[in-house]
């Protein structure tokens, strides 16, 4: 199996994964409630008593970390912080430590078996999330790594969200197929598939309406999409692709947690991150729900739909001002 990962390395020269320095800048906001409210209180005492443990579990969910992982850090924060005298050196890395744990699992970077030609990624999500902003920047970075990649604009729904991707298309050379607006989503992504197969396209990314999970007639769609797929390529689509938007907070959990519950989403991208003080939801994604994070978007720029690496992220919040 031939495969094109994300994350090829740790070096911190390749563009896939570069400096925390960097990605603490572009995450400033959720890493200020962590380093000016979080950390500070920690290195601010040198004495662990009720006092000191209270203001952390505030401190979190102020973040948007949610009640339940709250709860999940602080036990296991509890667990290990010993009563009394201690160094913030050592709080700072006992911190560091449970933050990551919670991470881990979510830790499972794309990877494109370039053997299924085309290898299909179907992206989905609500109105505003991001998606065609992400499609287009995937897209680049596909191109970037060597790979052929064309377009599917199956939002027919919105003229914008077509019009949206063409000029994706023309601003990274990516060919893109696209009816009018009204036209059948399953169509448009049937015929892309057949292109793709016919021109030798290593990837094929497609667009998706805009749907709330609780539109039964979109969703529908969305299972009509695969069904029609599946004629041409039975194991496709390879990777259903959930875009949220991470300035949301605890409503992207429930967003992803409901939309989870009627696709088969296969990974997560949080969007958004660089404008919000709600990162923290990171954590209760991570924790709460059983899909890889695969991007995080933290800015306007190509480069900005990163790879997810848990310890960067925590690396990125709880670096010292003096670091960033």
């Amino acid at each position: 199996m031939k495969l094109f990962s994300f994350l090829r390395g740790r070096d911190k020269s390749d563009a896939d994964n570069p400096p925390v320095e960097d990605l603490a800048k572009k995450i400033d906001k959720t890493g200020s409630r962590f380093r000016t409210g979080l950390l500070a209180r920690l290195l601010g005492k040198a004495v662990v008593d009720d006092e000191l443990l209270e203001d952390l579990e505030s401190e979190l969910l102020m973040a948007d970390v949610g009640v339940p992982t709250t709860s999940a850090i602080m036990d296991e924060l509890q667990k290990r912080l010993t009563r009394g005298e201690t160094t913030p050196e050592h709080l700072r890395e006992l911190l560091r430590s449970v933050l990551l744990e919670q991470l881990t699992g979510a830790e499972h970077p794309l990877e494109i078996n370039t053997e299924k030609s085309p290898y299909v990624i179907l992206v989905v999500g609500v109105n505003g999330s991001g998606k065609t902003t992400t499609i287009g920047k995937l897209a680049k970075q596909l191109q970037s790594g060597g790979l052929s990649v064309m377009l599917a604009a199956g939002d027919t729904f919105r003229a914008a969200a077509v019009e949206q991707l063409q000029t994706w298309g023309q601003r990274n050379d990516v060919p893109v197929v696209a009816q009018g607006t009204g036209a059948d989503s399953a169509s448009v992504i049937f015929d892309a598939v057949e292109s793709a197969k016919a021109r030798g396209i290593d990837v094929l990314i497609a667009d998706t309406a805009g749907r709330l999970q609780t539109q039964s007639n979109l969703m529908d769609e969305l299972a009509k999409v695969v069904r029609v797929m599946g004629k041409l390529d039975g194991t496709a689509p390879h990777e259903i692709l959930l875009v949220v938007d991470g300035s949301t907070g605890q409503n992207a959990l429930s967003q992803a947690r409901l939309f989870s519950e009627t696709a088969k989403v296969s990974g997560l991208v949080l969007t958004k991150l660089d404008g919000t003080a709600k990162g923290g939801v990171v954590f209760a994604i991570a924790r709460e729900l059983n899909i890889p994070l695969r991007f995080i978007g933290v800015g306007e720029g190509i480069d900005d739909l990163r790879t997810f690496v848990a310890a960067d992220f925590v690396d990125a919040l709880l670096q010292n001002e003096d670091e960033a």
